[in-house]
């Protein structure tokens, strides 16, 4: 379809705010919330595929993984592309490339054909998580711009707790196939609405495409992906895994060299002799590492433990979210991190989160009351420091740069949250499997343990056995929340009390 070209083509130096600056950050963050919906969206449905497709455990594990790996493999080179030709226009094309993976997901008729079309939705996803941040830093100001970082990050959340409960209403009512059918008519709308009213903008200085920067990031970044994703299935120890592992590594060391000897890089590695900006993006991995780890493991206490079905477990997680929202978007959250500084808020954020986290999981008691306080001690946590670790990340770039410094973002949330699912299951599953009695020793899970008990005695020795390893394991989650967050405020204080800024001095900034 022909989309009208926006009144503003560019934005120049100190332009006036745009007068539809906060109806463009609607429809940035409709778009990351659809984005980062279909992330957890899959995982109600996992009875629905294997029953309809005959899909086996690990086609149901490519099948979520799939979009993952390829968003996290894409990010860096999505990131720079946005930069260089144009954000308007990648935005436009992320939302027409994740529209048309959705339809061609509902219209699967095997797992091999949904799999490649949500990898398909993982290369408009990248555009996507790359396009929306990058063009808020465009359109709002200083002033305004901790504000519109705090809602869309705020949008993220929402997206990553709304999935469960939204794939489990959505089945209750409709066949499998309107997961992802329900995505075209919102594609429709941001793409009617973004071609209207965001305006172009692109760095005046991208030069070519870096060809050999993009074959080696993507490659580099997904070999190492894919390895963290397979490692608890397949051992860590396994070839596969560790062969895997190392390639991406030494690809990503054959990156960096790139980088340096290119005449126009795709990420420009001066970044990293700001110690701002090292500080912020450690931060990031080190607090997705164990936020993201730390609710995986709550989702599987609130399946496991307490009994409830995924998506009602999903429902149960909602004010989670919705807490980090409503501080974003009345503004709260952003007066709080103007207060206590950015490092200041990070330490609080983490440490409210990990306080929550144990709370829910110690407290005495199981009604939801104990589960409501806990989640929304960890919503006002969440709401404090992510929008303060990617304002730490996107202020150490300069602005003409929005799109690299989205991508670097990304990809290290990606790279941290990968990590945290990964080795705290493999904390849980570890302390489950030297619970379990040694006649079900062996058992890869609780679900498979609970049908191979024969006895009652047995089975309850299973759910103690689970209850146990869960609770060692968000604990540990909980130390890990604790820590990342306070290694990073202290690397951000650090990096701010020594004057750390070599990147904005090496590119000046420019509208």
């Amino acid at each position: 379809m022909s989309l009208p070209e926006p009144a503003v083509r560019t934005l120049p130096a100190r332009a006036r705010p745009l007068p539809t600056r906060w109806l463009i950050l609607a429809v940035l963050c409709l778009a990351q919330v659809t984005v980062v919906l279909d992330n957890t969206v899959l995982t109600v449905a996992v009875p629905v595929l294997t029953a309809e497709l005959g899909a086996s455990t690990a086609d149901v594990q490519w099948t979520i993984n799939a979009y993952a790996l390829v968003q996290s493999g894409l990010l860096l080179t999505a990131g720079s592309a946005v930069d260089r030709y144009g954000r308007r226009r990648l935005l436009l094309a992320g939302l027409v490339l994740f529209g048309a993976g959705s339809v061609a997901a509902a219209l699967a008729q095997s797992t091999g054909q949904l799999i490649a079309a949500r990898a398909g939705m993982g290369i408009g996803g990248a555009l996507l998580v790359t396009a929306t941040l990058a063009v808020a830093m465009q359109v709002f100001d200083a002033a305004e711009r901790p504000r519109a970082i705090g809602i869309w990050a705020a949008a993220s959340a929402l997206g990553f707790a709304a999935g469960p409960p939204v794939g489990g209403l959505i089945l209750a009512h409709f066949p499998w196939e309107a997961i992802f059918l329900v995505n075209v008519p919102i594609v429709a709308v941001c793409l009617v609405a973004a071609g209207v009213l965001v305006p172009e903008s692109r760095d005046p200085a991208g030069g070519r495409l870096d060809l050999g920067g993009v074959v080696l990031s993507t490659a580099g970044l997904t070999g190492v992906v894919y390895a963290i994703i397979a490692g608890p299935d397949r051992g860590w120890g396994s070839a596969p895994v560790l062969g895997t592992a190392a390639g991406g590594v030494l690809l990503l060391a054959a990156f960096v060299w790139w980088e340096r000897r290119v005449a126009h890089p795709m990420l420009d590695m001066g970044f990293f002799r700001d110690r701002r900006f090292v500080g912020a993006v450690s931060g990031v991995v080190l607090i997705t590492f164990g936020a993201t780890g730390a609710l995986f493991l709550l989702t599987q206490h609130l399946q496991f433990v307490r009994g409830y079905p995924a998506w009602d477990a999903g429902l149960r997680m909602v004010p989670f979210a919705l807490s980090i929202v409503v501080l974003n978007l009345a503004g709260i959250a952003a007066r709080l991190i103007h207060r206590l500084g950015t490092a200041g808020a990070i330490a609080v954020g983490m440490t409210l989160l990990s306080g929550g986290l144990l709370f829910v999981t110690h407290a005495p008691g199981d009604g939801y009351g104990v589960l409501l306080a806990g989640l929304l001690t960890m919503g006002t946590g969440c709401a404090l420091a992510n929008p303060a670790i990617v304002e730490a990340v996107m202020s150490a770039i300069p602005p003409q740069k929005a799109g690299a410094g989205a991508g670097v973002d990304g990809t290290m949330t990606e790279v941290g949250s990968s990590l945290g699912v990964a080795v705290l299951g493999a904390v849980l599953n570890a302390r489950f499997a030297a619970l379990l009695p040694a006649a079900l020793a062996g058992a890869g899970s609780f679900p498979a343990a609970l049908a191979a008990a024969r006895t009652d005695a047995d089975r309850a020795q299973v759910a103690d056995a689970f209850r146990v390893a869960s609770e060692s394991g968000q604990t540990v989650g909980a130390v890990a929340v604790l820590t990342g967050g306070l290694l990073a405020a202290w690397l951000l204080r650090r990096a701010q009390r020594s004057g750390g800024g070599v990147a904005r001095e090496r590119l000046p900034q420019r509208a």
